[in-house]
Parts: structure tokens; sequence; C-alpha cells
């Protein structure tokens, strides 16, 4: 399984991602905020606050992405449908 070893948050709800087998490119959450569970995500300062956890990105409050899900996003240009 891959991990997320970099993650830089960017501006417009994108996340600059480098996975462990140097897979790189912009995973963007954006479509992603629909539900409950990333409402919080919304706040541009909080959103600032995702890190590289468990295989994939969290925020401080365990809203997060498996690195499967980011990695199929970045190859496949898609977008949380």
């Amino acid at each position: 399984m891959d991990t997320i070893i970099k993650a830089v948050p960017l501006n417009n709800y994108k996340v600059d991602i480098v996975t462990s087998s140097g897979i790189s490119g912009i995973f963007n959450v954006k479509p992603c905020m629909g539900g409950s569970a990333f409402k919080e995500l919304e706040d541009e300062s909080y959103f600032r606050l995702v890190r590289p956890a468990h295989h994939g990105i969290m925020w401080p409050h365990e809203q997060d992405f498996s690195a499967d899900t980011i990695v199929w996003d970045i190859q496949h240009a898609q977008s949380c449908s």
C-alpha cells in the first residue's frame, strides 16, 4: 500500500501530494466536501491543518482520505464522484 509522505495545503481546497512510491500530484478536496463529515474543511484555516496520517491524509478532527482514493484521483483526474 502506498503511503502519503507529503501533504501541503494549497489554495482552493487542493493538496499537493507525494507518495512513498513517488507518485505526485494535486488532490482536489473541494468536490468531496458535500457531506456533513467534511463541512469543517470549508474553514480555510482548518483545511490548512492537513497532514499525512494512517496511509492517507487527515485533519485534527479525524476527517480523512485514504492513499488509495488520493492516488486514484491523481492518476485519473477525477473528483470524488
